[in-house]
């Protein structure tokens, strides 16, 4: 039984994912496809998870790095930071945006206030936001401009229905700060997840890569929610042919050297 709340895994739908994830299952799937290395991102409102995460980084070398989290609102948020900073697998903070009731949370000000804390201490931030917050990545962007800050999974578009307008011109805005990066990630559980094709990820894919070029990309699988959709191996493949024509120098960026940039890891 986990110590921490993952109740939202025991929708109905979900039966496949409701149950613990650790890195000896995800070892097999990396060696199968090729990918040396991963980063463990943050789940929970809590320093705990942060705390276990960077053990378990310890406990394996295929973990290059880990986001955790902090309580970005708060005066605990320095202190937080800077004790998980003393681990060097430590490198990047998250929080779950897209469940907070109010859709302006990044832009409030205590929150932009714990951004300049991160900014500060030059420690990347992940934006893990649904479509409808995309309007405020190019805001958050503006009043930290020297902190790096990645959008995860595309914003979430509406893939399944096809909607994109309106998600185009908002990423096209957000991503001419240039502080701004995407993570190719999460596809396909934003399409149908029992019919989705290559064809109804690309046009997201074209976009971002018009919009952001390889080296303010990375690719991530969003394992293991992706098993909703599809197996780890479906999630790297869809990527590499929605970008089977960048050059090996780009997909080298895609796959592997722009995260490393982004959250300096020591690989």
């Amino acid at each position: 039984m986990s110590q921490f709340d993952h109740s939202w895994q025991e929708t109905e739908g979900f039966e496949n994912i409701c149950h613990s994830f650790l890195p000896q299952d995800l070892k097999p799937l990396l060696e199968q496809t090729g990918v040396q290395k991963t980063v463990l991102v943050q789940t929970q409102h809590d320093v705990a998870e942060t705390e276990w995460f960077l053990q378990l980084a310890d406990e394996n070398d295929f973990v290059a790095g880990v986001v955790g989290w902090v309580d970005l609102q708060t005066d605990r948020c320095e202190q937080q930071l800077l004790a998980h900073r003393e681990h060097p697998k430590f490198v990047g903070v998250r929080h779950v945006v897209q469940d907070e009731p109010d859709d302006d949370f990044i832009i409030r000000p205590a929150v932009l206030d714990g951004l300049r804390v991160l900014e500060k201490h030059a420690v990347p931030y992940d934006l893990l936001f649904y479509s409808k917050h995309l309007k405020n990545a190019a805001a958050v962007a503006d009043h930290v401009p020297n902190l790096k800050l990645v959008i995860d999974h595309l914003s979430k578009p509406q893939i399944k229905s096809g909607e994109i307008r309106q998600w185009q011109m908002e990423m096209h805005e957000a991503a001419k700060r240039e502080n701004l990066f995407c993570k190719i990630s999460g596809m396909i559980t934003e399409a149908d997840w029992q019919n989705w094709k290559i064809e109804d990820l690309k046009p997201y894919v074209e976009t971002v890569l018009e919009c952001f070029g390889p080296s303010r990309l990375m690719f991530g699988t969003d394992w293991p929610v992706c098993l909703l959709a599809g197996s780890y191996q479906q999630a790297f493949d869809s990527v590499q042919q929605c970008v089977g024509s960048l050059s090996d120098d780009e997909a080298r960026q895609l796959f592997g050297e722009t995260a490393s940039n982004f959250y300096s890891l020591n690989l």
